[in-house]
């Protein structure tokens, strides 16, 4: 790839691919939503595990691996774990304190969940093997969230692009009962679940910070044909995360500034910006577990499977600002959000100590 020597055009460069990679992961969520409704895959299932994954910073996180850029792919596990902690947690408690009640597997899950990528890092690097270990680990907790899930009469982790396939799951059972007699019309109401998609709060603008606006509609469109979009799109994420990686390379060369340090703050900070919405807007509808949710999804996602896979592409180094930096600032979020989450409370003066505690982390990395 020819890489731009101007400093705008890199910036530049640099927004276009992170654009294209986040519209193209809207699209493949998109094609294979509809797929599951049209090749009867349980759309429950995949809301649960789309939920529990982070496709556009694990898109990044890897490509930055692959292109021998490993301290860039460590930095966006730790900026976007930070992101959905401090910032998005963060913002709920400032602008919609709320109170809730958390499973208690969630809240040691939260606790617990760094522990394993912790531990292989105070050895100074994490390999292949190590890494695999890790990935490994993720299978069973998000086998144990969806067993969990499915049993919960709340339902935690559910991805919002996928929310409507449920709904579009529900609508079908109950045209089904309808038409064998075996519902009434008041119950046919009742199996479109319509609180789930008119909740509380609906009439509130909705804090809007992803691209569903420009992803067309693949609904009336066949399983297969779907399922050719989605290949599609992973091409698309593909070239768009090759283009943000080597322009991120070329703009913190040119600034003097570690990838380590660049993928923490920058690259994680304009890549998470959706997750505000997938926390805050829960929040405001009165559906405060659905952030909860994510919140949980994505720790377990990032601290597993996402530096698992970075480690299986190149060996990363976890010494210096990793542990004297990176790791202290993940506890102490990840402490403040669980203690809240424990009380059954997040407050707004608790959102505050998040977003400080995500400004000195900024300032800690280009101190």
């Amino acid at each position: 790839m020819v890489v731009p020597s101007s400093t705008v055009a890199l910036i530049g460069l640099f927004l276009v691919g992170v654009v294209l990679v986040i519209w193209c992961v809207e699209i493949f969520i998109e094609a294979v939503a509809q797929s599951a409704v049209s090749l009867g895959v349980s759309g429950f299932f995949l809301a649960v595990v789309l939920a529990g994954v982070d496709l556009e910073n694990a898109v990044l996180g890897i490509t930055a691996a692959f292109v021998d850029l490993p301290g860039l792919a460590l930095g966006t596990v730790f900026g976007e774990s930070l992101f959905v902690l401090a910032v998005a947690v963060g913002l709920a408690g400032i602008l919609v304190p709320f109170r809730m009640d958390v499973p208690r597997a969630y809240l040691v899950m939260l606790v617990l969940v760094p522990v394993p990528a912790f531990a292989l890092s105070i050895g100074g690097t994490i390999g292949p093997l190590e890494g695999a270990a890790l990935l490994g680990l993720f299978v069973p907790l998000l086998a144990y969230i969806f067993w969990h899930e499915r049993r919960s009469e709340t339902t935690y982790l559910l991805s919002a692009e996928l929310q409507e396939v449920v709904d579009l799951e529900a609508d079908a059972e109950s045209e089904a009962a309808v038409q064998t007699g075996a519902e009434t019309e008041t119950g046919m109401s009742n199996g479109g679940d319509e609180s789930r998609v008119q909740p509380a709060g609906e009439s509130d603008p909705e804090l809007d910070l992803d691209l569903d606006e420009f992803v067309p509609s693949f609904e009336h469109r066949s399983g297969l044909f779907n399922l050719g979009v989605a290949v599609l799109a992973v091409v698309g994420m593909t070239i768009g995360s090759g283009i943000t990686v080597v322009s991120a390379e070329g703009i913190f060369v040119a600034f003097g500034i570690s990838g380590l340090a660049f993928g923490a703050t920058v690259l994680s900070f304009i890549a998470s910006i959706e997750e505000l919405a997938l926390t805050v807007e829960p929040v405001r509808q009165n559906r405060p577990e659905l952030a909860v949710g994510n919140v949980v999804g994505s720790t377990v996602f990032y601290l597993t499977a996402n530096i698992g896979i970075i480690a299986m592409l190149h060996p990363v180094g976890t010494g210096g600002d990793v542990l004297t930096v990176h790791w202290p600032f993940l506890a102490g979020s990840l402490l403040v959000v669980t203690a809240m989450l424990a009380r059954g409370r997040v407050t707004r003066i608790g959102g505050i100590a998040l977003f400080a505690l995500y400004v000195a982390y900024w300032i800690a990395n280009y101190a």
